[in-house]
């Protein structure tokens, strides 16, 4: 390994990010020219960098409008880009919304719908449903974001507050034919959990969202309960023949990120184990769990010998009790630094491969043997921190984020654990 840990660590983060770039993936799942014409439009953090990808492998007329975060729009000039908030809606997101039903009115059956969906779509298409408001939506995404509820558990409510996820997107196409070209952001890559499904039935039910904010805590409106508990939210279910020309194609997942990673790792001449691509949970009890299997690994050889990487991706969660600044991976991150207590041979980074973890705009960061050593002598107090949901605080300060800038993509998050060779007994 001729590079130093940090330098590799951030070429196998780069390398999954590279994977699952727009420019790449999008191109080979272009359909065949329709009979009448073709409509673009999505929604997600790398939508505006999908429908680029259109537009430079399509020669025939297109139009359209995709919706993406603000800080993640590319020039486009046949498909109009419009920016909204991320992760709580806003009136631009709710304005796009209601532009993208207008763009899909009246298609006929000759007609084509490519709809460009990544990570991040939820928040970027709040449509609420009757009764409801866009404060409302706002007010339950927000509780939810502190919850600790799963991105699964998440989603499920807002398919039920919404007009236009669970499907309702695709059956305001009827009767064109939808192909949705999908970049997963959520573990298990179901499509009903990427941007809400906005394209795809929804088995669950009002009563399931109900259940979660009840299980949760969530403070939500009384008309957001009402909305629930009348039915009136019912998303569009299996069968339903509006949806019957609907087809969707994962063409980025998690699973192929980290397989790009781990080449990157066996050509540098270390061993890649990938751990899981679908890994959820409280963030900083995944770093526990982490610690542990890097100190067996680094003192026993197993499960696997070193040097090796361990590499995992999915979406862990964060209960905020705090007032730091996040999020999920540097909470992660520094949870796994705690309990390794500055273990000599052991070096990781985690990030989110859209570019942005959390609030803040750093994608992550790595920690060093040393790291735990330089926060104290700047009067930093690794459990304080963590105890206050300041991964990115703690980070920051020792000039150990990790930061990307708007990566136009979203696979989920990415962890890497790089356990070194043992030493030579009276070595250094």
């Amino acid at each position: 390994m001729s590079d130093s840990p940090r330098t590799l660590l951030r070429r196998l983060f780069d390398a999954a990010i590279a994977s699952a770039q727009p420019a790449r993936c999008v191109p080979p799942h272009l359909p065949a020219p329709p009979a009448g014409r073709l409509v673009v439009i999505g929604a997600g953090k790398a939508s505006a960098a999908m429908a680029r990808a259109v537009e430079d492998h399509w020669p025939w007329p297109l139009a359209g409008l995709v919706v993406t975060r603000y800080g993640h729009a590319v020039p486009c000039h046949r498909v109009e880009i419009v920016e909204a908030a991320h992760p709580v809606p806003d009136a631009a997101g709710l304005d796009a919304a209601r532009r993208i039903l207008d763009v899909v009115c009246g298609l006929t059956a000759d007609d084509l719908v490519l709809c460009l969906i990544s990570g991040g779509g939820s928040a970027l298409l709040p449509l609420p449903a009757d009764g409801i408001s866009l404060a409302d939506k706002q007010a339950v995404n927000r509780s939810l974001l502190r919850s600790g509820a799963t991105i699964a558990e998440m989603n499920c409510v807002r398919r039920h507050l919404s007009v236009i996820k669970g499907g309702g997107l695709a059956a305001a196409c009827h009767p064109a034919r939808v192909l949705t070209l999908l970049i997963s952001d959520v573990p298990g890559d179901d499509p009903i959990d990427i941007a809400s499904g906005p394209t795809v039935a929804d088995p669950t039910t009002c009563a399931d969202a109900l259940a979660i904010i009840h299980r949760h805590g969530i403070d939500a409106p009384a008309s957001v309960i009402e909305l629930l508990e009348s039915g009136r939210g019912e998303s569009v279910k299996p069968g339903d023949p509006r949806l019957g020309r609907a087809e969707t194609r994962l063409i980025a997942t998690p699973q192929l990120a980290l397989e790009a990673a781990a080449r990157v790792a066996r050509e540098a001449g270390l061993a890649a184990h990938i751990l899981g691509d679908a890994i959820e949970g409280e963030a900083r009890d995944l770093g526990k769990v982490m610690a542990g299997i890097a100190r067996q690994v680094a003192a026993h050889g197993q499960p696997f010998a070193p040097p090796c990487v361990l590499l995992s991706g999915g979406e862990t969660t964060v209960t905020v009790r705090g007032s730091g600044r996040g999020g999920r991976n540097v909470e992660f991150l520094l949870a796994l630094g705690i309990a390794l207590d500055g273990h000599p041979d052991v070096h990781a980074l985690a990030g989110d491969t859209d570019g942005v973890d959390g609030d803040d705009e750093a994608a992550g960061a790595y920690l060093a043997p040393d790291s735990l050593a330089r926060a104290r002598a700047l009067g930093l107090r690794p459990v304080d921190r963590l105890a206050d949901n300041d991964g990115h605080g703690f980070f920051g300060a020792l000039d150990d984020a990790v930061v990307t800038g708007p990566t136009l993509t979203n696979v989920n998050d990415f962890r890497a654990i790089l356990i070194a060779a043992p030493r030579a007994a009276g070595g250094p």
